[in-house]
């Protein structure tokens, strides 16, 4: 079988964007993939989603309908690889792991005087948070066949909350409630282990990312007109930082040679969403004092970990052409979910191809359709419970992403 020469050529010609819209915050899929390739390596790329996700309040909240909250994004990625000598190889990987974007509309139905569920008096609930992440990796190959690599990863997270509405107690508790997180720097590590025999195109890796904890200082505020709540919020005495840790993860990736110009591949991720929470300060001091019972809750917290899974199959076509299908699966990270990011899990279907003008340079590009997992939307302090507000069902979204490539 002519299976050798498939190794770069069906993995560069998959859609860069593995999680594109999986559970949480999870957004580039951490993929490692440049590093292990032939070689010196050169990659960029970018990835757009157009998500739709619309809902319907419960007939507790006023029964509404909830227009599209979710925004669109883009996100970049590039890496660089040097095969510095037949033994060792470095690598450079930029990509922006997590992140959320979502607006709520203001002309979704009132549930009482210049409120909505999600809006009040012209603003709407709404939350922007970016991550940018460069991983400096080292490899040593003592065989063909193996390479165990580690290295160390600088993250960067920056992000803005609005919360507004009668799903948040009104302006005047939680819904007239604003914080800015300043962007902070952190670091962390990442370890694995590949093997392959690039006789029959097989190559697997498991890769390893540690939490990244972050202490950024957080400008809370509220444009409510008065109470204990707002009070708190708007006073500027009240100073403390907040604790942000980035979930550890782990990637399963495999591929194999099944027929003549013809590779199966596969990828597994866990993330370890279940410890995840962002409490700034101020909030945490109010969550305890609405619910001192129970010492409080978070602005985002989950329940479940993440599982994320992608199959398909990809086939040479010729020499300048390739492509490839697969199919993709999310667990998402818990039902009933926050309502600043209101899906559970999804299956996708996509669809990739890569052209190689000459044999070290290609382009590829494809696209993902996601049907969204139906979730019950909960604000922060019904968390850890059945309780919900609003239904978000039957929504999608599509990603397209484009990548191109230089082996040298």
């Amino acid at each position: 079988m002519k299976l050798k020469t498939l190794t770069t050529a069906i993995i560069l010609a998959t859609v860069p964007m593995t999680g594109a819209f999986a559970a949480a915050l999870d957004r580039s899929g951490q993929s490692i993939a440049a590093f292990l390739q032939p070689g010196n390596y050169f990659e960029a790329g970018l990835s757009v989603l157009d998500p739709n996700v619309s809902g319907k309040a419960r007939p507790t909240s006023g029964s509404g309908t909830l227009s599209d909250m979710a925004g669109d994004y883009y996100f970049p990625s590039a890496a660089l690889k040097i095969q510095a000598t037949d033994h060792f190889s470095v690598g450079l990987i930029y990509d922006q792991p997590f992140g959320a974007d979502a607006t709520y509309s203001v002309s979704d139905p009132l549930v009482g005087p210049g409120t909505g569920l999600f809006h009040a008096n012209g603003e709407a609930t709404a939350v922007d948070v970016t991550t940018q992440n460069l991983s400096l990796i080292l490899g040593y190959q003592p065989t063909e066949n193996w390479n165990i690599y580690g290295g160390a990863a600088y993250q960067t997270i920056k992000g803005d909350v609005k919360l507004r509405g009668a799903a948040y107690g009104g302006i005047n508790a939680f819904g007239g409630y604003n914080a800015n997180i300043d962007e902070d720097g952190a670091a962390g590590w990442l370890a694995g282990i590949a093997y392959q025999i690039p006789e029959i195109a097989l190559k697997t890796s498991l890769t390893y990312r540690s939490e990244i904890k972050h202490t950024v200082e957080a400008t809370e505020s509220s444009v409510g007109l008065g109470g204990a709540l707002v009070g708190l919020f708007n006073n500027p005495a009240v100073i403390g930082s907040t604790e942000i840790k980035t979930p550890q993860s782990v990637n399963l990736d495999f591929q194999t040679g099944v027929m003549a110009n013809t590779v199966a591949f596969a990828n597994v991720r866990w993330v370890n969403w279940k410890d995840f929470g962002i409490r700034p300060y101020k909030f945490g001091i109010a969550s305890e004092m609405a619910q001192p019972a129970t010492k409080g809750f978070d602005l985002v917290a989950y329940t479940d970990d993440q599982i994320s899974a992608t199959v398909g199959v990809g086939r040479k076509l010729n020499d300048k052409w390739a492509g490839n299908i697969s199919v993709g699966w999310d667990s998402g990270a818990g039902n009933p979910i926050s309502t600043l990011g209101p899906t559970e899990g999804y299956w996708n279907l996509g669809l990739g191809a890569q052209f190689s003008p000459t044999p070290q340079t290609f382009i590829a590009g494809g696209v993902k359709y996601f049907w969204l997992g139906d979730a019950a939307a909960q604000p922060a302090s019904m968390f850890g419970t059945a309780n919900a507000i609003a239904d978000f069902e039957d929504n999608h979204a599509i990603a397209y992403g484009l990548k191109m490539g230089y082996k040298f």
